[in-house]
């Protein structure tokens, strides 16, 4: 399917939010994909998973995370100043930011006569934690989180009873939570912990552990994680789940 892209300045509570949009070039209305990016924001390797998924028939959403935190366009670099910029981000944004932006994206959403009114949510590494955030909204029908980091601890400023591990009762669409074993960022124990917690309740979810190391998925930077066979099984997964939930 072919696709336009496309931006949009979203008004939040925390201030303006850049928002980037691949969708369909065909008219017609179709399920909406609140796509949260690593620390970098909309990088190239985002950008081309963004338009993956739109060619599936889907509108796909990529907002700026750390708006409030930086320039208006602002895509960090898969570098050590970038790195040390976005974990500086991360440990500054307060979650409740995070709830705020997702309720902007759902109510514009809703307003676009391109929006058939069902919404799911993915995202990698931090996206990953940000979608399992958006799923939070009672309006987000599936998601899908990849090597989701930080579920485990607390490392993203909150309050008591607002960790997102903390707020499983509020979930009522599907997860599809993806892992690479050899992942650094989360470990064994970390990913147990999660695991145990999910299974607690009664949350619909699938859970997919890979011989992969964290960002497997991302297809640039020259460092031996790319892992493009498992990427592209990964991604037939998520397509699966949002075929299901959002039809």
């Amino acid at each position: 399917m072919n696709i336009q892209s496309h931006m949009t300045d979203l008004d939040t509570p925390t201030g303006v939010m850049r928002t980037y949009i691949h969708r369909p070039a065909s008219d017609g209305c179709y399920p909406v994909i609140l796509f949260y990016s690593e620390i970098f924001q909309q990088t190239g390797p985002i950008e081309r998973a963004a338009k993956l998924i739109a060619s599936h028939g889907y509108v796909v959403l990529v907002p700026e995370v750390f708006h409030e935190l930086n320039p208006i366009g602002t895509v960090l670099g898969y570098d050590d100043a970038g790195r040390v910029k976005g974990n500086a981000d991360k440990h500054t944004k307060d979650v409740q930011g995070y709830d705020s932006d997702n309720a902007a994206l759902i109510a514009y959403s809703k307003q676009q006569d391109w929006c058939n009114g069902q919404i799911g949510a993915m995202g990698f590494c931090i996206g990953g934690h940000l979608a399992f955030r958006a799923s939070l909204q009672p309006e987000v029908k599936g998601t899908a989180c990849f090597y989701a980091t930080d579920l485990h601890v607390q490392v993203i400023p909150n309050v008591p009873g607002q960790h997102s591990m903390e707020r499983l009762g509020d979930i009522k669409g599907e997860l599809l939570m993806i892992w690479g074993k050899q992942d650094n960022h989360v470990p064994k124990e970390g990913l147990a912990k999660i695991y145990t917690d999910l299974n607690a309740t009664d949350i619909t979810f699938t859970w997919h552990e890979f011989n992969a190391q964290h960002a497997f998925m991302r297809d640039e930077e020259d460092d031996g994680r790319y892992d493009g066979q498992t990427a592209q099984l990964s991604y037939q997964l998520a397509l699966n789940l949002f075929s299901r939930t959002l039809s």
